[in-house]
């Protein structure tokens, strides 16, 4: 007897329905998988085979042949053990049920329990797009299954329990439908009023935070680069709903969402080590998953000592900072990721730190000075919106008892300037300062004829290039909105213009 059960594979961040096919026959005992599945696929035969005999079921003693359809899409992962022990069972005519409307997906254990698979909110998504009514997911993943609206979930803790529901012996509850709720600010252990000195190098990190801008910061050791890095989440809004889905099914993919947690509600913090490969930084491997750029998204992708990662992996971040998504191309197919981050970087200015130090002598001679400048090029420099210089906090600062602008005091500004950024670009949500184009710019940025010569003697004097021309805009428009969000000034677009890099000598 032929049995067909719907399950999904996940391509990239996209759910893809597979149909899988089960014919339970005579002759020679045995099981034929077929349809480019993987290793973990093809061990699936053993795994359910233990589980149906372990739940009380019998295995056909017949052959068994299992179609995963469509046929040239490669399977990878367990996801399919659930559905294919249903199918097995429909198919040898030990039960009866119509599954036409149904979504199966979940790994097995041997004593037919289920485990927890990752791209349950992709596969629900594709669920509801191709009208299917009911979701049978592993009860540990049900949560983040119900909060795709139009899709009854059931929450299968074993396969007994499903199979008793088929047969309408013991029903299964149905999963309560998922409350997104209101986003929440990240949880910082540094709090802005914290930091000692250091107001020019807030200051940027706020301008950066309310226009999602990229930043740099060079200073010595000690000086508090990766303090206030840190700090950062605690003045960036919250996300919306939209945001926290697009986040939660990245994670989700990547099998990192925490059982307790099926939406990520705070803005993603990476932190990778300069040791990381380029497949770790920007996505990749034989089956493509998202990179740290990736889980980065809609958050906040740190890079600590620059110029220690591989030179070559860097300039791989060339083309996301523009196009706020990577895509990976491979010899079965193109996939794309988002990658709307904001990246914050840290560097010393020199191989032993201390190159402008007034305190500590530089003991690197010019041509190593220049090596370690040269590993950061000169066009992954332009897509850097924010050039902070971060000098040693003085004796005075360090030891001042009354703490500065507090983190809740800073996002408050951050969020007003945010929220006139959601009526500019009403009809892109989620779009802010860092992402207008040309013609964006020229709408919404326009300079008096006082700042517009302020501008044209900074573009020659500093040789901008024409995307460097385009951030300073970009920031003075932030600027502005972090004071009303009126027309810009000459005092906005001297502040810009300071955020610009500086070459400093030997």
């Amino acid at each position: 007897m032929l049995a067909k059960v719907f399950s999904c594979a996940v391509v990239g961040l996209n759910g893809v329905l597979v149909e899988v096919e089960v014919d339970v026959g005579g002759g020679t005992p045995g099981i034929v998988l077929v349809g480019l599945p993987d290793t973990a696929v093809q061990e699936s035969r053993e795994r359910v085979r233990a589980a149906i005999r372990n739940s009380g079921g019998k295995f056909p003693h017949g052959k068994v042949t299992i179609n995963l359809a469509p046929a040239d899409l490669r399977k990878n992962g367990p996801t399919y053990d659930l559905p294919i022990a249903i199918g097995v069972l429909v198919g040898g005519k030990q039960i009866v049920a119509d599954l036409d409307d149904a979504l199966i997906v979940g790994e097995l254990a041997l004593d037919g329990a289920t485990r927890h698979t990752p791209g349950i909110l992709s596969m629900m998504t594709l669920a509801r797009e191709r009208g299917l009514r009911r979701a049978f997911i592993p009860a540990v993943d049900a949560p983040e299954a119900a909060l795709v609206e139009d899709v009854e979930v059931y929450p299968v803790a074993t396969l007994a329990d499903l199979v008793n529901h088929l047969v309408g012996d013991a029903p299964i509850p149905r999963q309560a439908p998922g409350e997104v709720g209101p986003s929440v600010v990240a949880e910082s252990t540094i709090d802005f009023g914290e930091i000692r000195g250091q107001e020019h190098v807030k200051r940027g990190l706020e301008v950066a935070a309310a226009g999602a801008h990229n930043v740099i910061m060079s200073g010595p050791p000690g000086s508090g680069k990766t303090m206030v890095a840190r700090a950062l989440p605690g003045i960036m809004p919250s996300m919306s709903t939209a945001e926290a889905l697009d986040v939660t099914r990245i994670y989700s993919v990547r099998g990192l969402l925490p059982p307790e947690t099926p939406l990520l509600r705070d803005r993603p913090f990476r932190s990778p080590h300069h040791t990381t490969s380029s497949a770790g930084l920007i996505g990749g491997g034989a089956w493509p998953r998202p990179g740290e750029i990736s889980l980065a998204h809609r958050g906040v992708l740190f890079l600590d000592e620059l110029p220690e990662f591989n030179t070559a992996t860097l300039e791989m971040l060339r083309q996301p900072l523009e196009d706020r998504r990577v895509t990976l191309a491979r010899a079965a197919g193109t996939v794309s990721f988002p990658a709307n981050f904001t990246l914050i970087a840290a560097m010393n200015p020199c191989p032993c730190g201390h190159l402008g130090d007034p305190t500590h002598a530089c003991r690197c001679s010019a041509q190593a000075i220049q090596r370690y400048q040269k590993k950061i090029s000169g066009p992954l420099l332009d897509r850097i919106d924010i050039h902070l210089d971060v000098p040693r906090v003085e004796y005075d600062k360090l030891t001042e008892t009354r703490d500065g602008e507090s983190s809740v005091t800073v996002r408050a500004r951050v969020e007003a300037a945010r929220s006139i950024q959601a009526t500019r670009f009403a009809d892109e949500p989620g779009a802010t300062n860092a992402d207008m184009g040309p013609r964006q710019l020229a709408r919404y940025a326009p300079l008096d004829e006082t700042s517009e010569r302020l501008l044209r003697t900074a573009v020659r004097q500093l040789g901008l290039s024409a995307r460097g021309y385009h951030r300073v805009l970009k920031l003075a428009r932030t600027i502005a909105d972090l004071d009303g969000g009126g027309d810009i000034s000459p005092v906005h677009v001297a502040e810009s213009l300071q955020y610009r890099p500086r070459q400093v000598d030997a």
